[in-house]
């Protein structure tokens, strides 16, 4: 079961629009802090501060390769908010089921009383 912490981490790191961006260009595959950072305008410092968000939520990982340290996507924690998320999904679908239901009894009543919807 996924813990509280877990899911306020992850939502708080994919609730600014830049580190949400930057998930998606890791979603291309892995990238330097200096690629990541390209097309943004700020400062590295900034950038790093939002890719330690990214790894503290478990959203990103970083590597070691010589002297470069590639950030790569970690898609477990998103897949993670997706399951907990579709739960809601479920529920929401039930009741509009059920009100599509309900909806078409009232339809049915009023054709066989002689009413117009």
């Amino acid at each position: 079961m996924l813990s509280p912490d877990r899911l306020d981490a992850t939502f708080a790191a994919l609730a600014d629009p830049t580190r949400r961006a930057i998930l998606e260009r890791l979603a291309q595959g892995e990238a330097s802090v200096m690629e990541l950072a390209e097309p943004f305008d700020m400062s590295l410092p900034a950038i790093s501060k939002h890719l330690k968000v990214l790894e503290r939520a478990g959203l990103i990982s970083r590597g070691r390769d010589a002297q470069r340290r590639p950030c790569r996507l970690e898609a477990v924690p998103i897949k993670e908010v997706a399951a907990w998320a579709e739960g809601y999904r479920r529920f929401w679908e039930e009741r509009f089921n059920r009100l599509d239901a309900y909806l078409i009894e009232l339809q049915e009543q009023e054709k066989k009383h002689g009413r117009t919807p």
